[in-house]
């Protein structure tokens, strides 16, 4: 890979795990909820699950999708239907401090695996191995991998570390509760483009 592809990579994996998207939203409710030491498996498992997604797409998973377009649908429907639960568990999650707190932060191997419903790793996954990938080899995949998880983790971390900030103004119940119905919200308006391709 060449140096200036090699930047290339580097901005549009800081672009796309810096701005916001369901992975983002989350962490940022975690923060706000659980704290940011209790959300480090959050964030580690978004940074390895998606490398390694990226790898394993880059392999040839892409194939599933041109040889049964219907695996397409079903995984546009999985997204949905899993992101809009987990848009519910952040609306209605407790404080940190609740004797009935029930909630707890997404586990390493479940963010992980939400890297695969999740729409927005799709398409960065998809776009960066088909721009930064051209010789389209195990090398390059793991290269591509290896460029978004060094430049992830720092990213998704302030999204944390924000979270974790505003639950200084957070202590009130109502704050809070108004809060993660707003995460909710956003996390559910980042379907649209899943809903509403343009």
């Amino acid at each position: 890979m060449t140096l200036d592809l090699l930047t290339a990579l580097i901005l549009f994996a800081l672009a796309t795990s810096a701005t916001p998207g369901p992975n983002n939203l989350m962490l940022m409710a975690s923060g706000a909820n659980y704290g940011f030491t209790r959300s480090i498996p959050h964030m580690l498992g978004i940074s390895i699950g998606f490398g390694l997604m990226i790898v394993l797409v880059g392999a040839g998973l892409t194939q599933i999708f041109d040889s049964y377009p219907v695996s397409h649908t079903v995984l546009k429907l999985l997204s949905v239907l899993y992101l809009s639960y987990l848009a519910w568990r952040i609306a209605t999650a407790a404080p940190i401090d609740s004797k009935t707190a029930e909630g707890r932060p997404m586990t390493f191997l479940q963010a992980a695996a939400f890297q695969w419903v999740n729409p927005k790793a799709w398409a960065m996954a998809l776009t960066a191995l088909s721009v930064y990938a051209p010789s389209q080899t195990l090398a390059a995949f793991v290269v591509v991998a290896t460029v978004f998880a060094t430049v992830n983790l720092p990213a998704i971390t302030a999204w944390t570390v924000l979270g974790q900030q505003f639950a200084r103004i957070l202590t009130n119940p109502r704050r809070l509760a108004l809060f993660n119905w707003s995460m909710a919200a956003l996390l559910i308006a980042s379907l649209y483009p899943v809903l509403w391709p343009a």
